[in-house]
């Protein structure tokens, strides 16, 4: 099955997260591969405790402009690692962070996604999260759900906090 998670609202990682969790906790193995992100975020602390493995294909600065060669090297080296952990057939869930803003910021090319998405096998479950997922990914996936922002405390200045934002 592929799910994505998108919209403008906060709770697109949350939400995969918090399937990481759950299936971890009925014994199945979880993979998590983060785009655009590279700094330790206190989530990742959690996922480790939980035999959740993660690895991150971005910087640890956000891409703000135009994405720099350095993030596309690395966002194809991420996806290329994702082939490998679908292929190999070690995970019953595969979790793709952010890989919709990846496509969006031109990191990843629509095709390869979907080339990957066509060949992942039955028993894997795959998940898109971020803003803009493109239509032919949403076209593709069995489940979306879309995450809108009806309020957000930014609006008022709160900067992000630790253990709830990263």
């Amino acid at each position: 099955m592929i799910q994505v998670y998108t919209g403008n609202g906060k709770g697109k990682t949350t939400a995969a997260l918090g399937l990481a969790l759950r299936a971890s906790g009925a014994g199945l193995k979880v993979y998590i591969g983060q785009f655009l992100k590279g700094r330790c975020y206190s989530e990742i602390k959690a996922l480790k405790k939980n035999r959740i493995k993660v690895e991150q294909f971005g910087r640890s600065c956000f891409i703000k402009k135009s994405p720099e060669k350095l993030d596309v090297q690395m966002a194809l080296s991420g996806l290329k690692r994702i082939n490998e952990i679908i292929l190999a057939k070690k995970y019953h869930v595969v979790i793709l962070d952010e890989i919709n803003v990846a496509v969006k910021l031109g990191l990843i090319p629509l095709a390869d996604l979907l080339e990957l998405i066509k060949d992942v096998p039955k028993n894997i479950e795959l998940v898109l999260t971020g803003r803009d997922a493109h239509l032919k990914l949403v076209k593709s996936a069995d489940l979306v759900s879309q995450i809108k922002e009806v309020k957000h405390y930014y609006a008022k200045g709160i900067k992000a906090r630790r253990g709830i934002e990263f």
